[in-house]
């Protein structure tokens, strides 16, 4: 005697990549905040891509005949207090804060997802997984980002190092909280009896089911971290002079900000630009890929 076994809601990768790709971009192509939020980030990238080609000087080299140019057709963004051309160094800081924004991505998505998978799957290690995290999100995110770049020193990656475990916790934390759902779905339960390994059933079940919730953090964390290097190079705790970034331009000017305003006003712009496109590209990626928002 033979029994149909029911539908199992659990996806494969592929499966998973397929059903965030086909009908979830359809969606997505209806969705304005995402549409908008995505041609401004690509806007902002494909600059900071080609911005051997766009600049048109060096962003280090200085003329001291042509300090504080204001805005005119051979220098679109002015010049600042050294004599740069404003629009070279703007296209290669953000070259290099959309740099730093996408490696605190990798790192943040890589170590909040394994430490919140672990700790949501694996009973035993919930509780000292989870302390540590409460300890760290305990102290406000920028203050612990400044702490830690204080004493690793002024430097690219190590800012990326402290944003890095800045913003792990609370990315750790969405992951924890998916997996402790999807765990004790029927199909989690079925492969468990078929002999399946927690591991097998952690990573190629279990965590791509939580995947949703995790890509609309990471795209705040991309935002957060431009913010956040911004603050750090204004502090003096960033990527050290003269390499441009958005914070090191506006760090540099601002003692200039009431006779010179072109040199903080467009770097500032560019901040603007590059956050609000990632903000409403996670606000359309939320209101598709969270089945909450359906309801």
């Amino acid at each position: 005697m033979s029994s149909t076994a029911p539908p199992i809601e659990s996806v494969t990768w592929f499966g998973a990549a397929l059903r965030l790709t086909v009908p979830a971009l359809r969606r997505l192509m209806h969705n304005r905040s995402f549409v908008i939020g995505a041609a401004l980030v690509l806007f902002v990238a494909l600059i900071a891509i080609f911005a051997d080609l766009l600049a048109p000087y060096d962003p280090l080299r200085s003329n001291f005949r042509a300090r504080f140019v204001a805005p005119n057709g051979e220098h679109w963004f002015g010049t600042d207090h050294f004599g740069r051309d404003l629009l070279s160094r703007v296209i290669y800081g953000g070259r290099i804060s959309l740099s730093i924004g996408f490696f605190v991505v990798v790192v943040t998505g890589v170590a909040g997802t394994t430490i919140g998978a672990l700790a949501g799957y694996f009973r035993r290690l919930d509780n000292p997984l989870m302390r540590l995290m409460d300890a760290l999100m305990a102290f406000p995110a920028i203050l612990l980002a400044i702490v830690i770049s204080a004493v690793l020193g002024a430097s690219v990656v190590n800012v990326v190092i402290a944003l890095s475990i800045a913003t792990s916790p609370h990315t750790a934390r969405i992951v924890r909280g998916s997996v402790l759902v999807v765990r004790e779905m029927e199909y989690v339960e079925a492969g468990r009896a078929l002999g399946a390994s927690d591991l097998r059933l952690l990573f190629g079940h279990v965590l791509i089911n939580a995947l949703a919730p995790l890509i609309v953090r990471l795209t705040y964390v991309f935002a957060i971290a431009i913010l956040a290097e911004a603050v750090l190079s204004y502090i003096g705790v960033g990527p050290p002079p003269p390499t441009p970034t958005f914070g090191n331009i506006i760090a540099g000017e601002r003692d200039f900000l009431e006779t010179a305003p072109w040199t903080t006003i467009f770097p500032g712009l560019a901040i603007v630009i590059s956050v609000l496109g990632l903000n409403l590209l996670g606000d359309g990626l939320r209101d598709v890929l969270d089945p909450r928002m359906k309801l």
